[in-house]
Formats: C-alpha cells, sequence, structure tokens
C-alpha cells in the first residue's frame, strides 16, 4: 500500500462524515503508523501528522452546536421588525449542502488493486524462497569442489558439461554463448 493511499484513507477516517454536527474524531495510533512510513517518506508522514493535527485542534475548539440567535434581541432592538423577521424566516430556510463524498469509491478500489498486487508479490516470493532453498539444498549436499570430478561437476552444473558431439572442436560450444 502506497503512502498516499494510506495517508487518503487516515484523513478520511479522522475527518468522519459531517453530517450537521461536529466531525467524528477517531484515534490513530500515530506510532504504529510511523513504524510503517519507509525512511523516504518520513518527510511527507510528518507534514500530514502536522496537518492532522491542527485539524484536530481546530475542531476541537468549535462548539458542538452553533449558538442560537435570540430573534426576540434582535426584534426589541432593531426599529424594523419586518426586517429581523424576514431574516428569521430566511435563516431558518437556509440549508447548508453536505459535501458529496466521491472518493470513498476510488479509494477503495486502488486498495484492493494494491492488495491483489501485493498478494501476487508475496506468491512469487513464496515462490523465489522455495526455489532458493531447494538451490541452497543442493549446494549444501554436493560434494566439496577440491574432491569433485569432472563428470560430478557436469552432474550437480549441468550447464557446464560440453557437448563434444555437437561441438567437436575446443572450445566444444557455440562462441556467442561464452
Amino acid at each position: 500500500m502506497t503512502i498516499h493511499l494510506f495517508c487518503s484513507r487516515l484523513l478520511r477516517k479522522v475527518i468522519g462524515k459531517m453530517a450537521g454536527r461536529r466531525a467524528a474524531l477517531k484515534a490513530i495510533d500515530w506510532l504504529a503508523f510511523a513504524e510503517r512510513v519507509p525512511p523516504n517518506q518520513r518527510a511527507i508522514f510528518n507534514g500530514l501528522k502536522t496537518r492532522s493535527d491542527a485539524i484536530a485542534a481546530k475542531l476541537s475548539s468549535l462548539p458542538e452546536k452553533p449558538a442560537t440567535i435570540d430573534w426576540s434581541f434582535y426584534k426589541s432592538a432593531v426599529a424594523n421588525t419586518a426586517l429581523v423577521e424576514e431574516f428569521e424566516k430566511k435563516f431558518s430556510a437556509l440549508q447548508v449542502p453536505e459535501p458529496v463524498d466521491t472518493q470513498t469509491t476510488k479509494i477503495d478500489a486502488q486498495e484492493q488493486e494494491a492488495n491483489k498486487s501485493a498478494d501476487a508479490y508475496i506468491a512469487a516470493s513464496k515462490e523465489r524462497i522455495h526455489r532458493f532453498e531447494f538451490e541452497l539444498k543442493k549446494l549444501q549436499d554436493m560434494i566439496p569442489f577440491d574432491q569433485m570430478t569432472i563428470e560430478d561437476l557436469n552432474k550437480v552444473f549441468p550447464e557446464t558439461k560440453l557437448d563434444k558431439e555437437k561441438y567437436p572442436y575446443w572450445p566444444h560450444k557455440p562462441i556467442a554463448e561464452l
């Protein structure tokens, strides 16, 4: 998973949904997050943490609900009460649109793609490990080089065998392969 994908998922979790109420903050384990960040991306991580802390501090300083407007005070203080009533009616009718989440599906698709590529890499790595373990076992079980004959060498490493029938003259291999 790339750092950008991880950061976008983290920011989405931190900010949460804003449905006319205060954003629901979630706890972040910054130490566990920092352990997974590669050294070449520390600056990006530090910038993300600073930005996240600033947003969290700003959100925590805001009240849970906005202050209510005392319309009766304004009606008594302002000479034109019809104007105050008009403002009150327009304020009551005001609907602030909530932003539509258009990125979650893209982020989820990127995450699934990253998981598929990670699974493929893990499977290929396990296959390479198995192949290398087989090669290591072969090297551990072979006769020491100082006790080997040419036949033993050709048996352990078949690519070293010279084909004297196909290439009867020295070096017994095509020059392109030397």
